[in-house]
């Protein structure tokens, strides 16, 4: 049976998927490697649950990402039996050369390396995996599916900065990030509530990386993130929107170095910084510490600040959509937000909202309010099928 490789590579993590791939594609395997480098950890699960391998290994044996590809291909040659066609890669940044998914080859890897500075937490954990098959299996096909890619139809308009267009035409533009989340999002609405999918829809993939995006007949209009996966909404370490000038500032006045200032904006900011405590809006939401706190309630106001900037772009709002693991998994949160939306004749079920149903509005709310599942790595392997297809 041909299967197709989905890799998903973080700083501490890789998670990878098989897809069986006979006619339609059907999860077989899902696994994910994390502490890499500290305390490696593998686990693996069958399409219907079932505990393949949960495994820790010395820090030595797993220090870095190519080890770490090493040690989960080892497992796949030896358990799994499906024939290998090809692997799928999220890569976040495509920038402007890339609008659709792409075959990879040298020259490919050498174009995403130059992006590197714009997704710095992202871009080269992404390549790690590429390189590493590319030198012990050159033969085995490689799709590169871009986060950048989904927003690429935006009137220019909307990605223009207010600089020199000379800086433009070298690619300093407002790309938008998250686009293999809301490209499933948008597919699957479009099949669960036919009307509203085609409609003026904002999306909300609140995680540790979070953004909102504006759907118009299903494609992207406008998103709350620009040319790096700085801005915006704050994130669990990414500062999101802030004035220019404070950068000026803490360059001129304290003196920081760009590789300083860079692991402040990504590292230490965001809900981390505010609450002092921690990133994970779960540890948030049990603390009673004020920071933790001041943190929340800053992620709801600016989520409900950016909901009216994209019904601004869109004319008014149809429907709102909530994904990712904070948009999933916590009523609380979406309860929180969808009191931000009222204004817009959002009214949320409590009833629905708690029982994790895909619709969690009241019948008379004038916006529809829905739970929508993401899945970027069906997305991925559906755009590797295509691209090794044709």
């Amino acid at each position: 049976m041909d299967t197709i490789l989905v890799v998903n590579a973080g700083s501490s993590s890789l998670k990878f998927e098989i897809f069986a791939a006979a006619g339609s594609l059907t999860r077989q395997i899902k696994g994910k490697m994390d502490g890499i480098g500290t305390a490696p950890h593998l686990t693996i699960k069958g399409s219907g649950g079932d505990r393949l391998a949960d495994e820790g290994y010395p820090s030595e044996t797993v220090p870095d990402l190519p080890a770490a590809m090493r040690l989960v291909g080892q497992w796949l040659r030896e358990r799994h039996e499906g024939q290998l066609i090809a692997v799928g890669h999220r890569v976040v940044h495509g920038g402007p050369d890339h609008m659709r998914p792409a075959r990879i080859d040298e020259n490919v890897v050498r174009q995403l390396e130059r992006y590197t500075p714009l997704a710095p937490l992202h871009q080269p954990n992404n390549l790690a995996p590429i390189r590493v098959l590319l030198e012990h299996q050159p033969q085995l096909a490689q799709v590169a599916c871009f986060d950048t890619a989904f927003h690429r139809g935006h009137d220019p308009m909307a990605d223009h900065y207010a600089i020199p267009a000379s800086y433009f035409d070298e690619g300093v533009r407002r790309y938008g990030f998250h686009g293999l989340s809301y490209e499933y999002v948008a597919g699957r609405l479009a099949e669960i509530a036919p009307g509203v999918g085609d409609g003026r829809v904002i999306v909300a993939h609140l995680g540790s990386g979070a953004s909102m995006c504006a759907l118009y007949q299903g494609r992207s209009v406008e998103s709350t993130l620009g040319f790096t996966a700085l801005d915006g909404l704050p994130m669990g370490t990414r500062c999101g929107q802030i004035d220019p000038g404070v950068l000026l500032y803490l360059l001129q006045q304290h003196g920081m170095s760009a590789a300083e200032l860079q692991d402040l904006l990504y590292k230490e900011s965001g809900l981390k910084g505010l609450s002092g405590i921690s990133n994970d809006v779960r540890d948030l939401l049990a603390s009673d510490n004020a920071g933790a706190a001041l943190a929340l309630d800053h992620f709801v106001y600016r989520i409900g600040l950016n909901a009216g900037l994209l019904a601004a772009a869109l004319g008014g709002v149809d429907a709102f959509v909530f994904t990712a693991g904070v948009g999933e998994n916590s009523p609380v949160m979406r309860a929180r937000i969808a009191e931000k939306l009222r204004w817009l004749g959002a009214s949320l079920d409590p009833r629905r909202n708690n029982a994790g149903e895909l619709l969690v509005s009241n019948d008379d709310s004038k916006v529809a309010i829905y739970v929508v599942p993401t899945d970027e790595e069906l997305m991925i392997a559906q755009h590797t099928l295509a691209v090794i297809a044709n």
